[in-house]
């Protein structure tokens, strides 16, 4: 196969992004076919790269002309496309979440088992950041003792009103979810949500800022500190705290400038700054295994396990209640 055709479905911000990485930036791919509700935005994105446009998401799963697929959709229809790969035979980049629920979740796991090989990678870019890279190393290496903690800050500048509390955990904490698997190697077991004083710009009612504590199977914590509307820009910071050092992550020491009598830099202002070279090496890591008919990065279980770790959270902020994480067997 001399290049990986490619499916997008979904082009709003992130899907469009992806469409511009293929395009531009990943080696091995390219864009043949282009799938939106919006039937004038599919066409605009399309035209830029020389795709054609499939007004059915179904349809271009199964077309001719397309070798993978890339998921930007909304949430609620991940489930049925992911299915639809699967049944195809195609790898499937999907966006989280992988499903709205944890049965659907569960069964898509199920499904990609029965084919017998690895279909479905799931969009925790993070996991390529060369920082997290890094951090998911030292605890393998064990250079600096057993990790017993991580600290975790989660912000954003603005977010609509629409965007809640509950929300925030599904949209914003499940990348803590996915980071605390990944760095500690191990599943959450439980969820605790408190609700300090909530800032002046947030909705009556709504939790923002939220801290959430995460308990693992070998007893370690991590807390979350989610902020969505801080009113200063993108933030994500994480800390690991071990048995003999401590190591940190995102702490925008890029550029540091003293002029004038003051110092200062700049902050990332939205999430596709931060991690766009990980959004980068997601998708040619994708594009390289799609083209051995297969997935190496986040998968299936992994997407089903953030879906559970994120329900449990929903009801931890619903509630107050510590709530246990329970998983299904897994295949």
């Amino acid at each position: 196969m001399s290049e990986l055709r490619v499916a997008v479905i979904g082009v709003g911000k992130m899907g469009a992004f992806h469409v511009d990485s293929l395009a531009h930036r990943v080696r091995g791919a390219r864009v043949t076919v282009v799938s939106d509700a919006d039937a004038d935005r599919a066409s605009e994105v399309a035209a830029a790269v020389g795709a054609r446009v499939e007004t059915d998401p179904l349809a271009a799963v199964a077309a001719d002309d397309v070798d993978a697929v890339v998921l930007a959709s909304p949430g609620s229809a991940h489930e049925k496309q992911v299915l639809a790969c699967l049944e195809a035979g195609r790898p499937v980049l999907c966006e989280k979440p992988l499903t709205m629920d944890e049965p659907s979740a569960l069964a898509v796991v199920r499904a990609e088992a029965a084919t017998g090989r690895r279909l479905v990678q799931v969009g925790f870019m993070r996991r390529f950041d060369p920082e997290y890279a890094a951090l998911r190393e030292l605890v393998v290496s064990g250079e600096i003792g057993e990790a017993l903690m991580l600290h975790c800050v989660h912000r954003n500048p603005a977010v609509p009103d629409t965007f809640t509390s509950v929300f925030a955990m599904a949209d914003s904490v499940v990348h803590e979810v996915d980071c605390t698997r990944f760095l500690l190697g191990e599943e959450i077991t439980a969820v605790t949500a408190l609700k300090p004083r909530a800032t002046g710009s947030s909705p009556e009612g709504n939790a923002d800022p939220m801290l959430v504590l995460f308990e693992t199977g070998s007893g370690r914590l991590v807390d979350v500190e989610s902020f969505v509307r801080t009113g200063v820009a993108y933030e994500v910071r994480t800390e690991l705290v071990a048995e003999r050092g401590q190591a940190t992550i995102g702490l925008d020491q890029n550029l540091v400038l003293r002029s004038a009598g003051r110092w200062g830099g700049s902050i990332a202002p939205d999430f596709v700054v931060r991690f766009g070279q990980a959004y980068d090496t997601q998708m040619q890591a994708f594009v390289d295994a799609a083209a051995q008919g297969t997935v190496t990065g986040p998968g299936a279980w992994d997407g089903y396990a953030a879906v559970a770790v994120c329900a449990a959270g929903v009801e931890a902020v619903i509630t107050g209640r510590r709530v246990e994480v329970r998983l299904g067997e897994r295949p």
